[in-house]
C-alpha cells in the first residue's frame, strides 16, 4: 500500500474511532495529556500492524483493547500514582465539552440536560477505576458484557458484577440529587 493510500486510511480511522479511545482513555486516566499520548500510541500500533482484522468489529474490538492496555500500562507507572486527584476535574470538563446540543430541544432543555449530565459524569468520574471503566464501556460505547470482557481480558461474570457494584455505587452517589429509591 503506497504512503498516501495508508494516509488516508489512518485519517479515516482517526475520524471514525479517535474520539472514542480518547474518552475512553480519559475515563480510565482522568489526565488529558496521558489520554492523548495513549490514543496516539494506539494508532501508532495501528500503523505497524501488517495482519488485516477480520471484519470493522474486529478491528474496533483490537483497538479498543490495545487503549484499554496502553491505559493500564500508564495507570501502573510509579509517576502516575503520585498525581495529584484533581486531574480529574479537567477530565470531566473536557468530556462534557465533547456532548453537543441535541437538535430536538430548547435552550432550557439542554442546560437542563447539561447539568444532570455534568453531575452524572462526576458521579461516573468519581468511582474506582476497574467500575468506572465497565461503566463507560457499557453505556457509552454500548458495548456487550461479551465484548467488554474480551477488551478487558476479565470474564464475563467479573464484567457483571462490576457493572452491578458500579451501578449501585452510582445509585447511593446520585441518591441525594434525585432522591429515588
Amino acid at each position: 500500500m503506497e504512503k498516501a493510500e495508508r494516509d488516508r486510511e489512518l485519517q479515516l480511522k482517526i475520524e471514525t474511532y479517535g474520539n472514542m479511545l480518547f474518552r475512553l482513555c480519559l475515563i480510565r486516566l482522568q489526565n488529558v495529556q496521558d489520554a492523548e499520548d495513549v490514543v496516539q500510541d494506539v494508532f501508532y500500533q495501528y500503523l505497524r500492524r501488517s495482519e488485516p482484522f477480520e471484519s470493522g468489529e474486529h478491528e474496533k474490538a483490537w483497538l479498543l483493547k490495545v487503549a484499554v492496555n496502553a491505559c493500564h500500562r500508564v495507570w501502573r507507572s510509579a509517576w502516575k500514582r503520585h498525581q495529584s486527584g484533581e486531574e480529574w476535574q479537567e477530565a470531566s470538563g473536557v468530556l462534557l465539552a465533547s456532548v453537543t446540543q441535541e437538535e430536538a430541544c430548547s435552550p432550557e432543555e439542554y442546560s437542563l440536560g447539561q447539568e444532570k449530565r455534568r453531575q452524572l459524569l462526576e458521579a461516573v468520574m468519581s468511582l474506582p477505576a476497574k467500575y468506572r471503566e465497565v461503566i463507560h464501556l457499557f453505556y457509552y460505547q454500548q458495548l456487550s458484557v461479551k465484548a467488554i470482557a474480551e477488551v478487558t481480558g476479565r470474564g464475563e461474570s467479573t464484567v457483571t458484577s462490576q457493572l452491578t457494584r458500579g451501578r449501585e455505587l452510582l445509585r447511593r452517589s446520585l441518591k441525594e440529587e434525585y432522591d429515588f429509591e
